[in-house]
C-alpha cells in the first residue's frame, strides 16, 4: 500500500500498526478502510445480526515479545455499529527486560457504537510489558467493552513472580476523562497484596456507557447467583457502569462479564446479546 512504511523487523522484535475505519452505508455498517504494516490484520467481517459489523483482530505471530511495538487504531463513524473481538488470548512472553508494547486507540463518533471484547491478555512470568487502551467518545457515542488480564498461567502452575507489567485504561468523552485506570506490577508481592490483587492472578474490568441506575441494579441481580471464590462488584461513575472481577481463571471473569453484557445490551443498544461464533470454537 502506498504511504505505508516498510516493516522494520528482525529476530528480536516486530513493529506493527493496524488502522481500521467503519461507516454505515446503505443501512449496513462496513469496514470502510484498512491500512496495516507488520503482523496485524483482520478476518473478513461477519454479519450475524442486522447491520452490526463483527470483526476479528489477528496477530499471526501469536504472542508479543520484548521490543515488539503494536499499535491498533479504530475509528467508528457515520452511525456505524461495530463489535470487535479476537480468536484467542494475547500472550506477552517472558523477555530479558526490553519493553513489549501494545497501544490501542478506539475513537467512537456521535450516534455510533463500539463493542470491544478481546479475549484475555496473558502476562507470562518475567515479562516486561505495557498495554495502553484509550477510548475516545463523542457526546452520544456508545461503548461497551472489557479488559481481562491474567498474571502468569495458573492452570499450568506457572505463576507471575517477577517482571514488569504496566496496564493503562482510559475513557474520555469530548476530551474529558470518564475513567482513568493504571496498574503496575513488578513482583509477586504486589500481586499478593490485599490492596492490589489479593493473590488473584486474573483481574477484569467491564465498561458500559449510557447506563441508568435501574439498569445497574438489573446487572447486579443477573450475577447475584454466581458462586465460587471469585470476587466481583459493580458501580456507576456518572452514566458509566464499571464492573470489576478478581478470579483464579480468565473463564470465571468472562462468564460474569458476558452475563452483564447480556443484561445491559438490550436496553442500551436495543439489541440482544449476540455472541461471536468464534467464542464457541
Amino acid at each position: 500500500m502506498s504511504g505505508i512504511p516498510s516493516v522494520k523487523s528482525d529476530s528480536q522484535a516486530w513493529k506493527a500498526q493496524l488502522n481500521l475505519s467503519f461507516e454505515k452505508r446503505a443501512g449496513k455498517s462496513i469496514l470502510a478502510s484498512r491500512s496495516q504494516y507488520g503482523p496485524l490484520t483482520v478476518q473478513r467481517p461477519f454479519y450475524p445480526e442486522d447491520d452490526v459489523c463483527h470483526l476479528y483482530l489477528l496477530h499471526p505471530p501469536g504472542g508479543v515479545v520484548g521490543g515488539d511495538e503494536l499499535h491498533i487504531n479504530v475509528t467508528v463513524a457515520e452511525q456505524a455499529n461495530v463489535l470487535i473481538t479476537t480468536p484467542g488470548a494475547t500472550k506477552f512472553y517472558k523477555n530479558t527486560g526490553k519493553l513489549a508494547k501494545q497501544i490501542q486507540t478506539l475513537s467512537v463518533f456521535d450516534q455510533c457504537s463500539l463493542e470491544w471484547f478481546p479475549q484475555e491478555n496473558i502476562f507470562f512470568n518475567e515479562t516486561h510489558s505495557q498495554l495502553v487502551t484509550h477510548i475516545e467518545l463523542e457526546k452520544t457515542a456508545q461503548f461497551m467493552g472489557w479488559e481481562i488480564n491474567c498474571y502468569g498461567r495458573p492452570a499450568s502452575k506457572d505463576f507471575f513472580e517477577a517482571g514488569y507489567v504496566d496496564t493503562q485504561f482510559k475513557i474520555t468523552r469530548d476530551g474529558k476523562p470518564l475513567l482513568l485506570d493504571r496498574l503496575k506490577l513488578d513482583s509477586s508481592e504486589v500481586l499478593q497484596s490485599p490492596v492490589c490483587l489479593a493473590g488473584y492472578p486474573c483481574f477484569g474490568t467491564f465498561i458500559a456507557t449510557q447506563v441508568s441506575p435501574e439498569l445497574l441494579e438489573k446487572a447486579r441481580e443477573a450475577i447475584s447467583h454466581i458462586s465460587g471464590d471469585q470476587k466481583f462488584g459493580l458501580t456507576m461513575i456518572d452514566d458509566v457502569l464499571v464492573a470489576r472481577c478478581l478470579a483464579r481463571y480468565a473463564e470465571q471473569v468472562s462468564i460474569i462479564f458476558k452475563l452483564i453484557w447480556s443484561t445491559v445490551r438490550p436496553e442500551v443498544l436495543e439489541r440482544d446479546a449476540c455472541h461471536p461464533r468464534i467464542w464457541s470454537t
